[in-house]
């Protein structure tokens, strides 16, 4: 096998026109390939604009831009499949905050990443809006004392950054 061949032979989703969309939600969507600058702290940002959900209570959906950042490890989340696993959010019953904790939960389990975040912009209703921020420093690195920094210096009002 070709080094393109090897990089890429456990992508199944990307370039498949033929792919179905899960209504339900299903981390198993998630593929992940090798990060090819390991030695090399980056960030990989994804910005999600047309993430939706249910509430749990009323089944009314919520809508809100996910914006996911994160310095890889070894992994690195391939978008197409992120994209999927995203939309199966669809019909998913979830409030605010578990729906972003659980982002980055299945996250993390896929790529063990050096650090993440996960911030969630929900467009406001009856006249409140919920922005839930969590993130994640790998233990035993500098990047665990990162994460609790920025934990503590996170914007509190993004209507700041933000055209709401």
């Amino acid at each position: 096998m070709t080094s393109k061949e090897e990089q890429l032979k456990d992508l199944t989703l990307l370039g498949n026109q033929n792919v179905p969309y899960s209504f339900d939600y299903d981390p198993s969507v998630l593929e992940a390939f090798e990060n090819r600058k390991p030695d090399r702290d980056y960030f990989v940002k994804f910005n999600c604009p047309e993430f939706t959900t249910l509430c749990p209570m009323t089944n009314q959906p919520d809508f809100a831009t996910i914006y996911i950042s994160y310095i890889p490890d070894r992994k690195m989340v391939e978008s197409k499949s992120l994209k999927l696993y995203l939309f199966s959010y669809r019909n998913h019953g979830g409030f605010h905050e578990d729906s972003v904790n659980t982002i980055m939960d299945d996250l993390i389990e896929l790529m063990d990443p050096r650090y993440i975040e996960v911030w969630g912009k929900f467009t406001p209703r009856g006249g409140i809006s919920i922005d839930p921020y969590c993130n994640y420093g790998k233990p035993g690195t500098k990047f665990e004392k990162m994460a609790e920094n920025r934990l503590m210096q996170h914007d509190l009002y993004p209507e700041k950054i933000d055209n709401r």
